[in-house]
């Protein structure tokens, strides 16, 4: 159980945070500004939530819920001195992912093939999605630039990339099943 008797420290003003096994890195790290892309990940589908309604709302907390144990993960170093720790730590495991896997394939199955790129935009809950698709990228690519550098798990790394590609599934879906997509029309404005 979290508990969080005051929200600031001052711990940190002097440019370094605490990870989660106690060890105090500088916050411009590649770990911590990975799994703080990953918080702004959470952010945004915190917004594409409100948006959202029936099945698609409670999937999206369910990823939220995910996200956090992914911060969690990402926040502590070492999965080789796991067995070590005080505690149990908090990892991402593949069933995470492959519910993910499910929900894309059921999406896709209502979704007609695509003959051209997807705009972003559409229905308010389809743009929120692309923005969450975004986000997401960029923290798959700095946890896989985290994990040239130091142990990453590596389910937290699939999870990443499937994530991406349930926002964008879900985008299509909240654009009428895809009928009301915005296609990218090549050189339409020249």
């Amino acid at each position: 159980m979290v508990v969080l008797n005051r929200i600031y420290t001052r711990t940190g003003d002097g440019g370094e945070t605490a990870l989660s096994d106690g060890s105090r890195v500088a916050k411009h790290s590649v770990r911590v500004t990975t799994y703080g892309t990953v918080d702004e990940a959470n952010a945004c589908f915190g917004m594409a939530r409100v948006h959202a309604t029936g099945e698609i709302a409670e999937r999206i907390a369910r990823i939220q819920n995910d996200l956090f144990d992914l911060g969690a993960d990402l926040s502590r170093p070492g999965m080789d001195r796991d067995d070590e720790a005080e505690y149990t730590p908090l990892r991402m495991v593949p069933a995470q992912t492959e519910r993910l896997e499910a929900e894309i394939d059921a999406m896709n199955e209502r979704l007609e093939p695509l003959r051209s790129f997807v705009l972003p935009g559409g229905s308010a809950l389809s743009a929120a999605l692309h923005l969450c698709r975004t986000v997401s990228r960029r923290a798959e690519r700095l946890a896989m630039e985290l994990a040239t550098l130091e142990d990453v798990n590596p389910a937290a790394l699939h999870y990443l990339n499937r994530l991406s590609d349930w926002c964008f599934c879900a985008a299509r879906l909240a654009n009428d099943d895809g009928r009301a997509d915005i296609l990218w029309q090549p050189g339409a404005n020249r």
